[in-house]
């Protein structure tokens, strides 16, 4: 899965792209400032395939994903795009698409097959050196995600994944290998992929491994999705945090790189015309956006989650926010759709918008019948290019300006009954690039 990766530096001179149309047709690379990247992004489980080759280990999505049922069709990523055997063929292809850039992720059991509880593998670290020199010969720039939603199954069966707070020191030993092995050449790295995109479906929907919800959001054999979920974050956003302690105090001056986080973002069009609703928006982007990057930048939650979280929110101690807080060079942000949210604290709504984990707010894609924007292959995710102008001026008003990458955005074609005919010709992919890029490119 090949999905587009841009680079912004939000800048205080006037638009590069003041006579964008919305449809971007007339969007050219020249619209960008100098130094942006174009590029491809990927993660480790859903490409490389080679699940128990040369070493690597189980983890979570490999057993997941074998447990008949869990995925559509008893799927899984045992040989998926066998990137670990084809990726020179890869990086081919990126260069033919004129792209300067890749972001990947390191896949945590093929360097460590059981955790901190085993032997570094050689064969792990081997592959990732072949592809990051490869790139660089190539002129293309990595991106290296240490985490991108698979761990040690180890981890899991010891402690309960992320649910537990020694994983946080699990996942500071790993990304100390990563910056030890790779970090004389990667001046870009992310420490982790959307936290929050993962608590709401590990721990709220139960769709992800370890599958864990409770109703109304699902009947799972375990879990509870009011409780759990700000666990599970807590530790993930400290582990990211003592990584970016430990690549401050003993890697960056002297490998010269820069580190981030990537947050999955969605922005927010009230559903009624009314104040109820804008508020609503408020809530959604604070449940959804800021939960991750208040923590990171600000060094605590968004009010709103405290006020309707209360005790069911973790705080930070003095200590812990003293590195939380500042503990990124950059924002990662993916970004693929916007929704309506509908207020659920005065209003009636579908059961799971009026709970707290949801900040009592409905989000849906369609109006009255008519969807917010064009369809498309997930039911979720509609095509709506304004919202990603939007999302660029909340992020830039929210962190004072920040330097933001946007990690991820694409467009899956709907099904079709000549799927093959519909994706030679991919003129609503080309549609929907040409209008998030005129959106990007009048942002900046």
């Amino acid at each position: 899965m090949f999905l587009f990766l841009s680079f912004l530096l939000l800048l205080k001179n006037p638009s590069l792209a003041q006579s964008l149309n919305d449809d971007g047709q007339d969007v050219k690379r020249s619209h960008f400032p100098d130094g942006f990247f174009f590029g491809t992004s990927t993660s480790s489980y859903q490409v490389e395939g080679a699940y128990i080759d040369d070493g690597k280990g189980l983890n979570n999505w490999d057993v997941f994903s074998h447990i008949p049922g869990n995925i559509k069709n008893n799927d899984n990523g045992d040989i998926a795009d066998n990137h670990y055997y084809r990726f020179l063929e890869d990086i081919e292809l990126m260069c033919s698409l004129g792209t300067n850039a890749y972001r990947f992720s390191i896949s945590w059991t093929r360097i460590l097959p059981r955790g901190k509880f085993g032997q570094v593998n050689p064969r792990g670290i081997m592959f990732y050196n072949k592809l990051i020199d490869n790139l660089l010969e190539r002129g293309m720039e990595p991106f290296v995600t240490i985490h991108h939603h698979d761990i040690p199954q180890e981890l899991v069966d010891r402690y309960g994944g992320w649910l537990s707070p020694l994983m946080q020191e699990d996942f500071v030993y790993f990304a100390e290998i990563c910056f030890k092995s790779f970090g004389d050449r990667i001046k870009n790295w992310i420490t982790m992929n959307e936290p929050n995109l993962l608590v709401d479906m590990s721990y709220i929907r139960g769709w992800y491994p370890p599958a864990h919800c409770s109703p109304p959001f699902g009947n799972c054999s375990a879990g509870n999705s009011d409780i759990e979920p700000p666990i599970a974050m807590h530790n993930m956003i400290l582990g990211h945090a003592k990584a970016v302690k430990l690549y401050r105090e003993h890697f960056q001056l002297k490998q010269g790189g820069s580190i981030g986080i990537v947050g999955s973002t969605e922005y927010f069009e009230p559903l009624r015309d009314n104040e109820l609703d804008r508020q609503a928006v408020s809530r959604a982007l604070a449940f959804t956006n800021a939960w991750l990057f208040d923590a990171v930048v600000f060094g605590d939650y968004p009010a709103e989650m405290r006020l309707y979280l209360g005790s069911a929110l973790p705080t930070f101690s003095p200590e812990e926010t003293s590195y939380v807080k500042g503990s990124l060079d950059f924002i990662g942000m993916n970004f693929y759709t916007s929704l309506y949210a509908k207020d659920c604290i005065h209003s009636a709504c579908i059961s799971g918008g009026d709970r707290p984990i949801r900040g009592f707010v409905y989000t849906t894609g369609e109006r009255d019948g008519e969807p917010i924007g064009g369809r498309c292959g997930n039911p979720r995710f509609f095509v709506v290019p304004e919202g990603m102008e939007k999302i660029v001026n909340y992020m830039k008003e929210r962190y004072n300006n920040m330097p933001m990458f946007v990690t991820e955005n694409g467009f899956s074609s709907p099904q079709q009954n000549d799927q093959v005919q519909a994706l030679l010709q991919d003129t609503d992919r080309v549609n929907f690039h040409k209008s998030y890029l005129a959106a990007l490119a009048r942002a900046i």
